[in-house]
């Protein structure tokens, strides 16, 4: 790993969004280095849920609690007194973005400026990471991947709001943090895949429930091309800049994390590899209608930036990933150790 795990140990890390399959993982890894972890987020959003059947309210400290609600924010702030604080809640998915547009903004938008502000003012702060997605850029359907200083403008709700909790972060990093008291960085992740996804209209969880309950998966946009990766790719590379900028705020930035070029797979693709590894005479096909909010149909990042100042890279390829779906899937379907599960995944990752 690109960065000394052990400095986690007696950290104060504050993980918003800690509910969420992200943020789930995000918990049991932190635990497993001996962070002292808060979490703070809405409850579970889907039934079942990871941060269920994982126990991260055994593991953390974990606050129920709305992003929009500065006060009851601002108040676990001041109690826990958080070093590292790592910015995951938000209202996720597109689809919903477009049946709750209002509320999506006001999550993703003013959600972000609470926590900033909440950062702001709490004087024991050393290092914030703000977690968007490679969706914030101005989409043009070009064949290479966007760059961290490419334009911001993302095009449904929700990747709009996303570009507007970039330029949230930017504008107060400029207006209030320039002493670098605090390093403040963001990243931009491609899309996130891993066992204990339950949300809807994920073209993963779409193949785990039609597996589990033996019927044909539906694939909406099978030619549309997207940079997946494993969750823990993500989170590991969080884990590091959060690390490496708590002891030189000069490794704070923009941070584009995806994986390399040749796992940029069509949806049809990843399917594929799905049914695969899957079995069982798995099998796919596209709905007769295709009517449905814009989605886009190429979308790649340029990782270069990550690379070289960091010297991260990828770890597992989109077949193994796929694979790590499955393992973790088939495990949860047989009622197996879940938690044993995840903790050999982050081994296995770890020994890469």
């Amino acid at each position: 790993m690109e960065f000394d795990l052990d400095f986690y140990r007696n950290k104060r890390v504050l993980v918003t969004g800690h509910t969420g399959f992200k943020g789930s993982w995000l918990c049991v890894i932190l635990n497993r280095l001996g962070a002292n972890v808060t979490g703070y987020s809405l409850a579970p959003a889907t039934k079942p849920s990871l941060f269920d059947i994982a126990g991260i309210d055994g593991i953390c400290h974990s606050v129920i609690g709305d992003i929009r609600d500065f006060d009851h924010l601002i108040d676990i702030f001041n109690e826990v007194q958080p070093e590292i604080v790592m910015h995951l809640a938000a209202q996720p998915i597109v689809r919903d973005s477009y049946k709750q547009p209002r509320y999506t903004y006001e999550t993703n938008v003013m959600g972000t400026v609470n926590i900033m502000e909440c950062v702001r003012q709490c004087q024991s702060v050393r290092s914030f990471l703000n977690v968007t997605t490679d969706k914030v850029y101005l989409n043009r359907e070009w064949p290479w991947g966007y760059r961290e200083d490419e334009m911001l403008d993302g095009f449904d709700p929700y990747s709009n709001s996303k570009s507007c909790s970039e330029l949230v972060t930017h504008s107060y990093k400029n207006s209030f943090f320039q002493d670098s008291r605090i390093a403040i960085s963001t990243a931009r992740a491609g899309n996130v895949i891993g066992g204990g996804d339950f949300a809807n209209d994920r073209i993963i969880p779409d193949c785990v429930r039609a597996a589990v309950s033996g019927k044909e998966i539906i694939v909406r946009n099978p030619h549309s091309t997207r940079p997946y990766q494993h969750v823990l790719e993500p989170l590991f590379a969080y884990l590091m800049i959060c690390a490496k900028q708590y002891g030189d705020a000069d490794y704070a930035g923009w941070y584009n994390v995806g994986p390399d070029d040749m796992d940029c797979f069509t949806t049809g693709a990843l399917v594929d590899l799905f049914v695969k590894h899957w079995g069982n005479g798995l099998t796919w096909k596209t709905p007769a209608s295709k009517d449905g909010p814009h989605e886009a149909n190429f979308l790649k990042l340029d990782c270069s930036k990550i690379k070289s100042v960091f010297g991260w890279y990828p770890r597992w390829n989109l077949d193994t990933a796929i694979s790590k779906v499955v393992e973790w899937s088939k495990c949860w379907e047989a009622n197996g150790d879940l938690t044993a599960c995840m903790n050999q995944q982050i081994e296995d990752y770890l020994s890469c």
